[in-house]
């Protein structure tokens, strides 16, 4: 069995998750997008359950496609407000809709929401060595100056934590620890 880093070995969801997709560099507009949503619809929750609502988030956000999500009116707002299998907080619905906006003129600005994000890494994932969770911060000063320009472009749920825990999930940042399998594959592909 390979050793992974300890948060991903409760749950077969969360083990799924850290195996195939966290830390894993992502360059895909929608799927930038959807992990924008979700790290904020987690704000003050388990990442668990998130994951377990993400099918159902798919759907309910028409794929994460921002261009489709930027239409959405209140009558929509109201009906994903009732959706049982969503977070029902209006601020994170809300802000799903308002940072879908901000994605379409990131895009305009920059030729896309992935140009515009690899910018904050210098185009290459932040790769620390790091030997256990403890050593992992909440926040960096690559999430804080992300923060800082999301909110200043209009983004809202993008504290530097929130930004944080969104560079890790999709590849901006590698904290795999250097006793998980995944680290140590990254490491062998590097060579």
């Amino acid at each position: 069995m390979p050793t992974r880093c300890g948060w991903a070995t409760g749950d077969p969801l969360m083990t799924a998750y850290h195996d195939s997709e966290w830390g894993t560099p992502v360059h895909d507009d929608r799927t930038l997008f959807e992990f924008l949503v979700l790290e904020g619809a987690q704000a003050g929750l388990s990442w668990l359950t998130i994951l377990r609502r993400r099918p159902h988030y798919r759907a309910a956000f028409e794929g994460f496609d921002p261009a489709t999500v930027a239409r959405f009116d209140a009558r929509r707002r109201g009906a994903l407000m009732r959706d049982a299998g969503l977070i029902r907080n209006s601020l994170k619905i809300v802000s799903a809709i308002t940072n879908a906006r901000a994605v379409l003129t990131v895009q305009d600005a920059f030729g896309s929401f992935d140009a515009y994000l690899w910018r904050f890494v210098n185009g290459a994932p932040i790769r620390k060595r790091r030997r256990s969770l403890r050593d992992i911060p909440a926040e960096t000063p690559e999430s804080r100056a992300l923060s800082k320009d999301l909110k200043r472009r209009g983004f809202t749920f993008v504290g530097p934590t929130i930004c944080y825990a969104f560079m890790q999930a999709v590849g901006l940042v590698d904290d795999h620890l250097v006793t998980c399998f995944r680290s140590r594959d990254r490491a062998r592909a590097a060579q």
